[in-house]
């Protein structure tokens, strides 16, 4: 986001991680919160069915959310129908998998996902964005670079029988930054 001037947009922060709040709404002209069932949020509302104007937030940020939701291609059309032109969604979600693997129903031993988003998930991005820009572990130096650390070769197991063993211990991690 360097150099654009955010004190004068507005934004939409789903599921709001408290360590993402001061760091949003110093930054931000308008900063409000949203989910289904978090307390304390400025509006309960679903993704999949948003009560917003079209057209009404610069940013939108949702940092592993889709994987929870069922019809999440209605959710990333609500997203891209709230943005504003030139706005910009980072829609970041938990890579478990090498291809995405939907589920026939939550699983409640992995925070009742139902999906497990593969390498290809941002696929789905495509059709409603203008522009996708990847940031993988490959676009910093060492000390930044993303990387989630997991032994999944175990996998699959009773709690988790749906994912299959992807080997070693450290994963790429991508966060898609999208543009309107």
């Amino acid at each position: 986001m360097k150099g654009l001037n955010t004190t004068k947009m507005s934004m939409l922060h789903f599921a709001p991680e408290p360590l993402f709040h001061n760091f949003f709404s110093r930054r931000f002209g308008k900063y409000e919160t949203a989910d289904l069932e978090m307390e304390g949020v400025h509006y309960k509302v679903d993704l999949q069915s948003l009560p917003f104007a079209d057209a009404t937030y610069d940013f939108v940020f949702a940092s592993h959310v889709l994987e929870h939701i069922p019809n999440d291609i209605k959710a990333i059309e609500e997203i891209r129908r709230i943005l504003k032109s030139n706005g910009m969604a980072i829609l970041h979600v938990p890579l478990v998998a090498k291809k995405t693997i939907e589920y026939p129903e939550p699983n409640p031993h992995e925070a009742c996902h139902v999906r497990a988003p593969g390498y290809d998930y941002f696929d789905r991005y495509v059709k409603y964005f203008f522009r996708i820009e990847r940031y993988t572990s490959d676009s910093f130096s060492g000390e930044y670079q993303l990387f989630e650390y997991e032994d999944r070769s175990t996998w699959p197991t009773d709690k988790c029988p749906l994912l299959p063993p992807m080997d070693g211990e450290r994963h790429i991690d991508i966060v898609p930054v999208c543009y309107v």
